[in-house]
């Protein structure tokens, strides 16, 4: 059974379709990127995934899209956090005016389980696991190679830096299958290549399986097991990099030309 199962899922606006009865799988530990030209849909499908959205339907009616076997669309998006689903998003989503530290912590919100006396009075119950979510955000911290920038603002941060922050705060909330909005947009080589070898230890290394939005295509094709295109709000083809490489619909949708071809890196 796939670990994440998207069936016939559509979506529109007043009329105006930007899913169109979309289907496809991700299984568990592995990377998928969906991806296609501006406007083909992939926001809105992990718009759909994270709760943002409401698909106005599916093949399985509500069970459209599944996790894991359980029914996600029946669920608001505070509960898909809570059973594992994380998120960045295209625009940098951060507490500009927290430290680094604050704002991975504020990833931990979903796992708290005390309430506000309790951690107003911080002792007991709440203070070890306090302890627990703090030793969470510094195995983050320690990932990502944030400590230099602990304690310093968010806001104040370099660009790169701070798409490693919103990053870290997916993490902190242990997620299952985390959704990645583009987040090597806007980044030099440099910073790119680093956020590729994160992914890829994500999956790798913290058994985290990736759904990921990207325009980069050498970073697509050679981080992922699987590539999913969309193209005006419809699947154009799904399967290894390899697959979508060759097929010559993907290829006149994305390049325009056959004879054209996708770079690695």
């Amino acid at each position: 059974m796939a670990y994440l199962d998207v069936r016939d899922v559509t979506l529109t606006f007043k009329g105006i379709a930007a899913l169109m009865g979309v289907s496809f799988t991700v299984e568990q530990g592995t990377i998928a990127s969906l991806i296609g030209p501006n406007g083909a849909g992939k926001t809105s499908m992990l718009n759909c995934v994270s709760g943002r959205y409401t698909p106005d339907g599916g093949a399985a009616g509500p069970c459209a899209i599944s996790l894991d076997g359980e029914c996600l669309l029946s669920l608001p998006a505070h509960k898909r956090t809570e059973l594992g689903l994380s998120r960045t998003f295209q625009n940098i989503a951060l507490f500009k005016g927290l430290s680094v530290l604050d704002n991975l912590m504020v990833g931990r919100h979903s796992r708290m389980e005390y309430g506000l006396l309790a951690s107003i009075m911080y002792w007991g119950r709440a203070a070890r696991l306090e302890d627990r979510h703090r030793r969470r955000v510094e195995d983050v911290i320690d990932f990502l190679n944030l400590s230099p920038y602990r304690h310093q603002h968010a806001g104040r941060l370099p660009y790169g830096v701070q798409k490693r922050v919103e990053l870290g705060r997916a993490l902190a909330a242990e997620p299952k299958l985390i959704l990645l909005d583009e987040p090597m947009a806007g980044m030099n080589l440099e910073e790119t290549e680093d956020m590729a070898r994160y992914i890829l230890d994500i999956a790798e290394e913290w058994g985290v399986t990736v759904l990921l939005v990207e325009h980069d295509m050498g970073v697509v094709m050679d981080i992922s097991d699987k590539v999913i295109v969309l193209d005006f709000g419809s699947k154009l083809a799904e399967g290894t990099p390899d697959e979508v490489q060759a097929d010559k619909n993907v290829i006149a949708a994305y390049l325009g030309t056959e004879q054209a071809t996708f770079s690695g890196r």
